[in-house]
C-alpha cells in the first residue's frame, strides 16, 4: 500500500464543510520547514487532490496549516482583533506507507483534530 495524506475541514459553528479555506504543507526536518504545496479546500471542505500523493509520500514529520482567520472573515464571522483562532498548525508524523486523513473541526473559539480514516 503508498502512502498519502489528506484532510477534511467542517465548520461546526456554521454546521456545514468550510469551503475556500487555505492550507499550506511542510514537511519538517530537524530545524528546518520546507513548504511543498498550497491547496484550498473545495465546497465539501476537502482538497480536489490529495495533499500528498502517493508518488511523493515519504516517512516522516509534516505540518499542516490552516489559515482559519482569513476564512472566516471570508465567511462573514464578526471580527476581532486579534482573531482568537487565526492560523492552525498541526504537526504530525507519519510513520508508516498508509492513508494519513487529517480533519480539522473549527470554530471561530476553538478547533480539534484527529487521525481520521
Amino acid at each position: 500500500m503508498a502512502g498519502y495524506l489528506t484532510t477534511h475541514v467542517l465548520d461546526t459553528a456554521r454546521g456545514c464543510p468550510a469551503e475556500g479555506l487555505k492550507i499550506d504543507l511542510y514537511r519538517i526536518n530537524g530545524e528546518t520547514r520546507t513548504h511543498i504545496r498550497t491547496l484550498a479546500t473545495n465546497d465539501d471542505g476537502r482538497t480536489d487532490e490529495q495533499i500528498l500523493p502517493a508518488a511523493e509520500f515519504e516517512i516522516g514529520t509534516y505540518e499542516l496549516v490552516f489559515h482559519a482567520g482569513a476564512y472566516l472573515d471570508a465567511c462573514g464571522t464578526p471580527p476581532e482583533e486579534p482573531r482568537f483562532v487565526d492560523v492552525v498548525p498541526i504537526r504530525f508524523g507519519m510513520s508508516e506507507p498508509a492513508h494519513y486523513h487529517v480533519p480539522l473541526l473549527l470554530s471561530p473559539f476553538g478547533y480539534s483534530t484527529y487521525r481520521g480514516s
